[in-house]
């Protein structure tokens, strides 16, 4: 038992760990998955993925794992043919679904219609994780191939966001709901990056180039040109040049765009800019974010733009760095002043080299329970008894991701 010494630990994980399989996953008849992110009846691309990504380790081992998280990969890349631009999605067709008010294209199998880049990343990192982990290849069907076509051609528009067919607005008090400009988003120009409506918080990005969700784009086509050169030779020949001159057009946005100073003067990523020369030092503790750059593989842990990047974020400097009694770590504009999110304590986890660090981030996301033995949205750094959302999978699963890379069990 390699928990012994950390007996609190063992408790969170396996209430955590287990609750995903048992209480969000659904087999629907067409042999594909469904996964609720939790307390909303909706599954998140981006969600989804995380939320079983800790399961890879068992997947090559166990085949109905494995064929359960098939049957969500299919589902996920099934969603994104049918509207690439929305970001969560209802379990069957229903015109009753959550947001059937907002301005724009919408149909009964969209929960939501946020357009967030990251959402079209994390099926193809599931897809490629799997392969790497297990040597399953069957995901790599019509499906797929479709999906990154429709992802290729999204991203390759929204390169120009003038060309761009999408439009959303909410009506609402809470500006982060909704685009400025008719539904267009704020101003920009031309960077090489991608344009996205909204941050993986789904709160509406201040400038429309989002750092870090390009840093993980650069990473996903990567790893589509791996998948297409190991095993497809020249089959989609016209596809792997397309997915190349993408993905040096967003790297070099991001180097000559992405980069800015904190107030030390040293050279950090931008968080986000518009390419008119505005650009926000912060960061926000969904994922992608820029902490989590290295456990995304866009960079090394000891790479000097992002150790300098990581010190500003984890500093008053970022307005969403909160520090008070009981811990400190990132906030969000989408929760509550002074309440800091466990997702980005098991982010800082995992982009440390330092063992101990990552056992202190441990001791105080289970010490911050609210005494309930699973992870939350937020909590108080002041009272952890004050915490957002009752039930947060994705969280859950990242507290189990820390747990096993601190164990050094192979994920």
């Amino acid at each position: 038992n390699k928990t012994k010494d950390h007996p609190s630990w063992a408790k969170v994980f396996e209430k955590c760990f287990t609750n995903t399989l048992d209480e969000t996953m659904t087999k629907l008849d067409d042999g594909t998955t469904f996964i609720l992110t939790g307390d909303i009846p909706a599954m998140w691309l981006r969600d989804s993925a995380a939320q079983v990504r800790p399961y890879l380790a068992l997947a090559k081992e166990d085949l109905l794992l494995r064929q359960t998280i098939l049957g969500l990969i299919e589902r996920q890349l099934t969603f994104i043919c049918h509207d690439p631009y929305a970001n969560s999605f209802n379990m069957s067709e229903n015109w009753n679904g959550h947001h059937e008010t907002d301005k724009t294209q919408l149909t009964g199998w969209i929960w939501e219609r946020k357009y967030e880049v990251d959402s079209l990343c994390y099926p193809l990192q599931l897809a490629y994780l799997l392969w790497q982990k297990t040597g399953e290849s069957s995901q790599f069907n019509t499906t797929f191939f479709k999906a990154l076509e429709t992802i290729v051609e999204l991203w390759t528009v929204e390169q120009n966001h003038d060309n761009s067919p999408y439009r959303f607005e909410r009506e609402t008090n809470r500006q982060e709901d909704t685009l400025v400009n008719d539904g267009c988003g704020p101003a920009c120009a031309y960077t090489g990056m991608t344009w996205s409506a909204f941050r993986p918080s789904d709160d509406a990005c201040q400038y429309s180039y989002l750092v870090p969700s390009n840093m993980f784009a650069v990473v996903v086509l990567d790893y589509a040109l791996e998948i297409i050169d190991s095993l497809f030779n020249d089959t989609y020949k016209d596809l792997a040049q397309d997915i190349l001159t993408l993905k040096e057009a967003i790297d070099s946005g991001i180097k000559a765009y992405g980069v800015t100073q904190n107030q030390k003067g040293e050279k950090v990523f931008a968080y986000e800019v518009d390419g008119l020369g505005n650009a926000s030092v912060m960061d926000d503790p969904n994922v992608p974010s820029l902490l989590a750059a290295p456990y995304l593989g866009y960079c090394q842990i000891d790479d000097p733009i992002y150790q300098a990047t990581r010190r500003t974020i984890l500093s008053p400097e970022n307005p969403y760095y909160y520090q008070g009694e009981y811990a400190k770590g990132l906030g969000s504009s989408h929760t509550f002043y002074r309440y800091i999110w466990p997702i980005a304590l098991a982010i800082q986890g995992l982009t440390t080299k330092d063992k101990k660090e990552k056992e202190e981030l441990l001791d105080i996301m289970v010490a911050c329970d609210g005494e309930t033995g699973v992870m939350h949205e937020s909590f108080h750094v002041d009272d952890p008894k004050k915490f957002s959302r009752e039930w947060f999978s994705w969280a859950n699963m990242m507290f189990c991701e820390l747990v096993l890379d601190y164990l050094e069990l192979e994920q």
